[in-house]
């Protein structure tokens, strides 16, 4: 009795799908931003970050999930910003895909007011400072 040696199927895709799956193949790197807050309203704010808070990039179809907070409590908490002070606070996301060149920091909630910074420029670091008005 003789045994046929074990073959290795192979797997062939076109260069389309190749090419997607590179794009849509993200990075275990994490994205810091830093956020900086003054209050001008003459009586004060409250403010807090809603779990619903993503990077979206514009290149590509891709949504980076909110993962940690720092110094700024999450819904339903309330921080309270007495006038002309600056608050700032940090947000983790998670990775974006290497083909994101621009992508916005966007607060999606069920009612007006949300964080939203647009069109922010990626650097190598993957960490930033923006201004929330």
């Amino acid at each position: 009795m003789s045994v046929s040696p074990v073959r290795t199927p192979v797997t062939r895709m076109r260069r389309s799908v190749k090419k997607q799956l590179r794009e849509e193949t993200r990075e275990e790197k994490q994205v810091t931003i830093h956020c900086h807050y003054t209050c001008t309203n003459p009586y004060g704010m409250y403010i807090r970050i809603w779990p619903t808070t993503y990077l979206i990039a514009h290149d590509i179809q891709h949504r980076s999930d909110l993962l940690h907070v720092e110094n700024i409590p999450v819904f339903p908490i309330w921080l309270a910003v007495p006038p002309g002070v600056r608050r700032q606070f940090t947000l983790i996301f998670s990775g974006l895909p290497k083909s994101c060149n621009r992508f916005d920091l966007k607060e999606e909630i069920p009612q007006s007011g949300g964080f939203f910074v647009g069109d922010i420029v990626r650097s190598e670091t993957d960490v930033y400072h923006v201004e929330i008005f």
